[in-house]
């Protein structure tokens, strides 16, 4: 009779993070396929669990699939791990959770930390609506490529970066999101240096190369929608049309407004003629 297949969340960095419902199972399985067998037997010493690990990576996981599944139809508990967070987002696991699938073995989710969405809780940006798309490419012509994709998407993005990549990845963005786009930068996430900032994606690059700092750890960035970048330009637009309405006529300022931002005078007008009967 085949046995279960758990898919358990470890700490992102904090220790404490971990759940006791992770704990127990991590103790009651009879193997761990984890992503590290070194750094997952960090974490096991750690918490006094003493079961056998055995490696299930990128490089090797198609091959050792047949093992595992034989395995767990033997009757043997697993438990699927990686280095950090969340196994299967951005880390192996998917060919083992679709083969247990394919042979009717019950996967059992055992929730708990996860970078990408300890980011977005936390930078301010909405997230009613998101999309992970994990790592961007390390080329630059397919990584502009892969953004120019995503520049009209009006939901929130989640992107993974790696340290000596983010500086240019993020040069990348306000190059095709555009310099103004709101971006929320959560780097280290639940560790000592642990740095969570929201700021305009021109003003992030200013940030990361002032602190060379910034470029080094784990690295999640969050992007506002192409309609949060709307929202921004609306505030942008209503704050000059307010000041400009204290001196000038609604014809004068929205014409000003207008010759300044670039927007149709038409626009310009009908915002002003708004802003203005709530003064």
């Amino acid at each position: 009779m085949s046995a279960q297949l758990f898919v358990v969340a470890t700490p992102i960095g904090h220790l404490d993070d971990i759940t006791y419902r992770a704990i127990d199972i991590l103790k009651s399985v009879s193997i761990i396929a984890a992503e590290d067998t070194r750094t997952s037997a960090q974490l096991l010493k750690h918490f006094n669990i003493t079961t056998p690990l055995t490696a299930c990576h990128e490089h090797n996981e198609s091959n050792k699939i047949d093992v595992l599944i034989q395995r767990l139809l033997n009757g043997e508990n697993m438990a699927l791990i990686s280095d950090a967070g969340t196994p299967l987002i951005s880390d192996p696991g998917f060919k083992l959770v679709r083969a247990a699938q394919q042979h009717n073995i019950r996967v059992v989710p055992v929730p708990g930390a996860c970078a990408a969405i300890a980011a977005l809780s936390s930078v301010g940006l909405p997230s009613d609506r998101f999309s992970f798309e994990g790592f961007l490419p390390s080329r630059q012509s397919q990584r502009l490529s892969q953004l120019e994709k995503l520049k009209d998407e009006t939901q929130t993005l989640i992107f993974y970066e790696a340290p000596h990549r983010i500086l240019e990845s993020v040069k990348d963005m306000a190059q095709v999101f555009g310099a103004d786009r709101p971006v929320g930068f959560a780097r280290e996430i639940t560790k000592t240096f642990e740095t969570i900032k929201k700021m305009t994606l021109a003003e992030l690059v200013q940030f990361i190369e002032a602190d060379h700092n910034q470029q080094k750890g784990e690295i999640v960035l969050v992007i506002g929608g192409a309609t949060e970048e709307k929202d921004l330009e609306q505030e942008k637009l209503d704050q000059l049309l307010s000041r400009l309405l204290q001196d000038l006529s609604v014809k004068a300022a929205s014409q000003l407004a207008a010759d300044l931002t670039g927007i149709k005078k038409k626009v310009a007008y009908q915002r002003a003629l708004e802003l203005s009967n709530k003064i």
